[in-house]
């Protein structure tokens, strides 16, 4: 479809249509993509997932937990003295965006809850792979914060980074409570370091008590790391928490690039459909992260 046509499709085709047409071409893809395969070239977990897109749409996660998670089943609730709304994750207040209504909260948390299923291609943390008292965690990309969170009464320390001025809000109300444990730091971790930007490097040469980086940032995960590069260089050990869904060859890089830095790597279980990214190719499924010790 070529430039002219596409804005026209997209003027009078509304968003949810195309949404829907989207994912039954990209249905059909997969599905003809893999049959087309010898059998030995298609491994189990992947038989999984076209297991479920024989019956089911395309979701970004291709799994039956997918519809475990309902915007219906979410309460919120409001704070009058900040302001904004909250739910309540595992008795903790994880407040959002004071502009965000009932509605939209109650989609965003089942999206996160799903992301967080112990079978989630998506969850940070496993049983072997998880923290303790003495770590100290830097959440770059932290949002609205529900990982940090999650984790708040099991760590030493943790470093939220975000740059969106009304998540900065939230996460000040969200981690009131945890106050001396929290630095909030209002910049893009990136390759440069100015007024709204900074590097981890940067960053690392006054806060080298970080044990523990949980990089999920839209996409720029490669900027990310190469603010890396001279932390990568030392011996320090470190766990890494490393999204891989938003670009085709993000898993296949930065594996790599890790493991030339003495890291082990083990990615997550399962795939992602990340339908939202429009240079999308065969093979289609995406590991949602790896996870690397050192």
């Amino acid at each position: 479809m070529n430039k002219i046509l596409f804005s026209i499709y997209r003027i009078l085709v509304p968003k949810p249509l195309r949404i829907i047409i989207l994912k039954k071409t990209l249905r059909k893809k997969i599905l003809e993509y893999f049959a087309s395969l010898p059998e030995n070239e298609v491994n189990d977990e992947q038989r999984e997932v076209l297991r479920y897109l024989d019956n089911n749409p395309v979701k970004i996660f291709p799994y039956p937990f997918y519809d475990n998670y309902s915007p219906e089943k979410t309460e919120v609730m409001f704070d009058p003295q900040t302001g904004m709304r909250y739910v309540l994750q595992e008795g903790k207040r994880l407040y959002f965006k004071k502009r965000w209504g009932e509605k939209r909260i109650k989609r965003a948390y089942s999206d996160l809850l799903r992301e967080q299923d112990i079978n989630s291609p998506h969850r940070y943390l496993t049983e072997s792979f998880t923290v303790g008292n003495d770590d100290v965690i830097a959440d770059i990309g932290a949002a609205e914060g529900n990982f940090s969170l999650s984790v708040i009464e099991k760590i030493r320390k943790v470093y939220l980074f975000e740059y969106d001025n009304e998540w900065i809000e939230a996460l000040k109300a969200t981690f009131a409570p945890w106050a001396e444990k929290v630095e909030i730091i209002n910049k893009y971790i990136s390759d440069s370091d100015d007024g709204s930007h900074i590097r981890f490097d940067t960053f690392y040469k006054n806060k080298k008590d970080i044990t523990f980086l949980k990089i999920d940032v839209d996409g720029a995960e490669a900027i990310v790391l190469n603010s890396c590069s001279e932390v990568f260089k030392t011996p320090e050990p470190f766990k890494i928490a490393l999204c891989t869904y938003h670009k085709n060859n993000d898993e296949k890089d930065f594996t790599l690039l890790l493991r030339n830095h003495g890291f082990s790597i083990t990615p997550s279980k399962g795939y992602m459909i990340h339908y939202y990214d429009k240079k999308m190719k065969a093979p289609w499924l995406r590991r949602g992260l790896i996870r690397a010790i050192r």
